[in-house]
């Protein structure tokens, strides 16, 4: 493994970990404690329609996918808000929609050459410049957001009601959460890809709660535990030459099912 560090493909692999695990480490933290882990699948799946007219109208990729799920975020937080009680069948719609609007683009696109697998299991040894720029980016917003409205953050996420009373746009933050959320998507997609992207997003997050005490420590650790996993399934992928995302979502796996049998409740 280290001999490989001399490439730049596994030094960007390395720095593309790093940072979406403070990525995925903080938002997955945010999406677990406020239970709307279906709602971040939902706009996983929708982006997959901004990747599909990404190809067809020739334009980046990143660029595509992140306008498209910045947007169904949105549109799921103003349906939901709007009407609770059908959440679920928003999410179902909106996921099936993204998933066929990106087919039916893709399909309509004549001749196109592109690697769909990495967007749907993620191929983190093919993680361009530009992306990482983008992680870097995206971690500095996420990092500054959260900081700065941690408070406002930890109120909702516990208890909207008294968030409320005490002044808190309960919504404005609901909105920005899922925002937040997608963006973080759109950038683990070229990880572990958009089909286990979830899973990247809630396992770390799942195991601090067992250690974690308060929402800031669950976000570190969330953080660590994520950069583990993904450090691990990067070596399992090149050791043994299988896909990166399938690699570290499996070794995330393998851990929580061994923390879970050894760790007394």
């Amino acid at each position: 493994m280290l001999e490989a560090l001399q490439f730049e493909f596994m030094q960007n692999a390395l720095l593309a970990g790093i940072l979406i695990s403070i990525a995925v480490g903080i938002i997955g933290s945010l999406v677990v404690v406020n239970k709307i882990t279906f709602l971040a699948g939902g706009i996983a799946h929708s982006s997959y329609g901004g990747i599909g007219i990404a190809i067809f109208l020739g334009i980046p990729v990143l660029f595509g996918a992140t306008v498209f799920a910045v947007i169904t975020a949105m549109i799921i937080s103003y349906l939901t808000i709007q009407n609770r009680s059908r959440m679920d069948s928003i999410i179902g719609i909106m996921w099936a929609a993204g998933m066929a609007i990106g087919i039916i683009f893709v399909d309509l696109t004549p001749g196109y050459n592109v690697d769909l697998m990495s967007y749907l299991f993620g191929s983190i040894i093919a993680v361009p410049q530009g992306d990482i720029i983008y992680m870097g980016i995206l971690n500095v917003v996420i990092i500054a957001v959260v900081l700065f409205y941690y408070r406002e953050f930890l109120a909702i996420s516990y208890d909207r009601e008294f968030a409320k009373l005490r002044g808190i746009n309960v919504e404005f933050f609901y909105t920005l959460l899922l925002v937040l959320a997608s963006l973080t998507v759109v950038a683990a997609i070229k990880v572990v890809g958009l089909i286990l992207v979830i899973a990247l997003l809630t396992i770390p997050t799942y195991l601090a709660e067992m250690f974690a005490k308060r929402l800031s420590m669950m976000m570190i650790l969330s953080s660590v535990m994520a950069l583990i996993f993904t450090m691990s399934g990067l070596f399992v992928s090149y050791r043994f030459d299988i896909s990166s995302g399938a690699s570290i979502i499996m070794v995330a796996i393998v851990a929580l099912v061994v923390i879970k049998l050894f760790k007394k409740e």
